[in-house]
């Protein structure tokens, strides 16, 4: 029996409508996605590894009057936005070391399987044994038609080694089941779009959105016209950008202008700036389309070494993370590695908040969470006490501005808040041991 999806879809073929834009039409309300483009929510999770330095990351009073330390600085423009959980704790113990139990047991709550991965001095272990609360909530949107998008969900990466272990993975459609994110924005232009031409740039498919849109602009309404012209323009300010910082890069190496640039642009260390930038850029892009409701952004990966040169930061990130409070050179840039990654979650919510929520109200930020979050609370210490916690948007209905201390509990009952939130309360989430006390309260 068709679906309304595959009739929709061989619809816009008929019309002669590529790939690349089909994807973002068949969301759309006009052609008889049955969603409503309003009271959406979006939720996506932010990680960065090695933990933080907590007299420089956790705001000293809580409630509404709080100070952003230096390191969560960079969200003082969206600050009405914010909600620090400080005392979220990853209680699971069993295999792995630390590093391995704070990531694979980071959004599902629940014990790693035994394995033969070895880390530390800890014993061997293996996937997680349970399906992460991204997963969850991407299965349960996609059962209501009201909330199916084209993806349910997307994993996204930042210089993710090709490795598929233990350290590299944080989402997991089930037991045994990692999910791996894309680390290249070719390969996620791609999966969003359908084609690119040996990495072409953006500017190769932009002509033929604009062309297929114009196809379909007498069937559709005045909003999602709207929405397919904001759309090409976000494509297109995504190319822009992309020219603009390879060309300053490559003047800034050569030291005058050149004249032309190749359009690719390599998986390599100096490059995760622009990298994270461009799958950011992709991330809004897909939100603005209704391709996911859900998603994850992992930058880089546990035990994480990527030397941060653009600051000046010659030594790994994992490296430093393991030197003592009293070695002031490394504790400084500790703090420094770390502002940097708060800046990139400011610098993803400040995009969401300057977008009008297509066929809705307010902004993208205040129908979107980022959870921006880590594997360990301190590095050179391997607690999972603490663990970072850093809640930006309205996607959850949580109240923002404030700093909250939950003094240590189990963050399962975090994840369990997360998913009532979303529509979807579940009775436990992950080793029902640490769940007793149900959802948090306080946060609304």
């Amino acid at each position: 029996m068709m679906t309304n999806q595959t009739n929709r879809r061989r619809f816009l073929k008929d019309l002669g409508i590529s790939a690349a834009a089909a994807n973002l039409m068949l969301n759309l309300p006009s052609l008889g996605h049955a969603g409503s483009p309003a009271g959406k929510q979006r939720l996506v999770f932010i990680f960065s590894p090695n933990g933080v330095i907590p007299k420089h990351f956790w705001p000293e009073q809580t409630g509404s009057d709080f100070e952003l330390k230096r390191i969560l600085k960079p969200l003082e423009d969206v600050r009405s936005q914010v909600l620090t959980l400080h005392g979220m704790c990853n209680q699971i113990k069993g295999d792995g070391d630390g590093h391995m139990r704070g990531i694979g047991c980071l959004l599902t709550g629940i014990e790693l399987f035994p394995g033969d991965i070895q880390g530390g001095s800890d014993t061997p272990a293996g996937w997680s044994q349970g399906i992460s609360v991204d997963q969850y909530l991407k299965e349960r949107l996609q059962a209501n038609e009201a909330t199916q998008t084209r993806f349910g969900s997307l994993e996204m990466g930042v210089m993710v080694p090709d490795r598929a272990d233990t350290w590299t993975r944080m989402s997991y459609a089930g037991p045994n089941q990692p999910v791996a994110p894309i680390d290249n924005p070719y390969q996620m232009f791609d999966k969003l779009y359908g084609q690119t031409q040996n990495r072409a740039l953006l500017a190769s498919v932009l002509d033929d959105l604009t062309a297929d849109f114009k196809k379909v602009e007498r069937l559709i309404g005045q909003d999602d016209r709207q929405l397919l012209q904001a759309h090409v323009q976000l494509v297109r300010d995504l190319e822009q950008d992309l020219h603009l910082e390879m060309k300053q890069r490559s003047e800034s190496k050569a030291g005058h202008r050149v004249p032309s640039l190749p359009p690719n642009v390599e998986e390599e260390n100096d490059n995760i700036p622009l990298i994270t930038r461009m799958q950011m850029d992709m991330l809004v892009n897909s939100f603005v389309g209704d391709f996911a409701r859900v998603a994850t952004f992992q930058i880089t990966n546990s035990v994480g070494q990527p030397r941060m040169r653009w600051l000046g930061i010659d030594e790994g990130h994992h490296e430093l993370s393991h030197e003592p409070d009293s070695n002031a050179e490394a504790y400084e840039k500790l703090i420094r590695i770390n502002t940097w990654y708060c800046e990139q979650v400011a610098y993803l919510a400040k995009r969401l908040a300057a977008i009008p929520e297509p066929g809705g109200e307010g902004s993208m930020l205040d129908n979107t969470t980022l959870v921006w979050t880590n594997e360990l609370g301190k590095g050179n210490s391997h607690t999972r006490n603490n663990i970072p916690f850093v809640l930006v948007g309205g996607g959850l209905g949580f109240k923002t501005g404030q700093a909250l201390d939950f003094r240590e509990v189990p963050h399962n009952r975090l994840l369990m808040s997360m998913c009532a939130a979303m529509g979807h309360p579940a009775n436990s989430f992950g080793n029902p041991d640490f769940c007793g006390d149900g959802e948090l309260t306080g946060l609304s």
